[in-house]
């Protein structure tokens, strides 16, 4: 039997990959006229579109000239008009690490997706942004949380209510402890994400109207979403405490998906008495 050594056929993995995407494409829909013996794109076309020479592109392909940058990589992957998933492949291949996520500028989410949340009827579920926006939820989460169907978009940012809004602030067990994990998530998130407006605008009207969160932000605390415990004073069956666990998107690293599990047979009543179970 022969044995095929996986460190062989890995040994270009970079090269390999380039030169599959290069291949994929269709010349004549982009353009690209002239008669080709091969399918798909030329080197050289594939580096005038990346803005590299000819040469360092070559290189990459056959796995010469050392590792390339992430603005190179970057590059190519719009080049070769990757994915997300093609491009954090690229990176991992190229560098051995995913690329910084990408803000995705799009409101709402998929049928899909809220189809899944709308399974969930009596347990909380919500999608956040980087900048925790509040962009899906369930009927569970708006008869627990807050009604974000009845609240203008801008008023659905958890970071806002949480530092400008007494009755959000009200309604947490411990605001506190809240407040700080929400600042330490999002100063994770929006640097994992990269350069982004929407965050600077959001820290900049924050700083101007709360004290708290300029001592909080000052901290320079970080960590990850994760899982913990929530409690919260609903206005109608006092209070309900929480597990929630954060989960990620397939395709959408821009955003986190939030589930709250009622902590105990008490609480799974109340969430029962709010949404209407029997």
């Amino acid at each position: 039997m022969t044995n095929i050594s996986v460190g062989t056929c890995d040994a270009n993995r970079l090269g390999a990959f380039l030169k599959d995407r290069r291949q994929r494409l269709d010349a004549a829909a982009l353009g690209l006229g002239g008669r080709r013996r091969t399918p798909g794109l030329r080197r050289e076309e594939v580096a005038q579109r990346a803005h590299i020479s000819t040469t360092w592109y070559t290189w990459l392909e056959q796995g010469r000239g050392g590792a390339p940058s992430t603005r190179v990589l970057d590059s190519l992957a719009h080049a070769l008009m990757m994915t997300e998933a093609e491009r954090e492949h690229l990176f991992l291949v190229g560098l051995g690490h995913p690329p910084k996520t990408r803000a995705v500028s799009q409101e709402g989410i998929s049928a899909r997706l809220q189809r899944f949340l709308d399974a969930m009827p009596m347990i909380p579920a919500t999608v956040a942004t980087a900048t925790w926006d509040i962009i899906g939820w369930n009927h569970a989460a708006r008869m627990a949380l807050s009604d974000y169907e009845a609240l203008a978009p801008e008023a659905r940012n958890i970071l806002r209510r949480m530092f400008l809004d007494p009755a959000t602030r009200a309604a947490q067990g411990d605001w506190e402890s809240v407040a700080r994990f929400l600042v330490a998530t999002f100063r994770a998130e929006t640097a994992r994400s990269g350069e982004n407006p929407r965050a600077a605008e959001l820290v900049a009207e924050l700083s101007a109207s709360s004290p708290d969160f300029v001592r909080l932000w000052s901290e320079n605390g970080v960590t990850i979403t994760g899982e913990g415990a929530k409690t919260i004073r609903h206005r109608v069956v006092g209070e309900i405490s929480f597990e929630f666990s954060s989960f990620a998107i397939d395709g959408r690293p821009d955003l986190r998906l939030l589930v709250y599990v009622p902590s105990g047979a008490a609480d799974t009543e109340k969430m029962r008495q709010l949404c209407g179970g029997e």
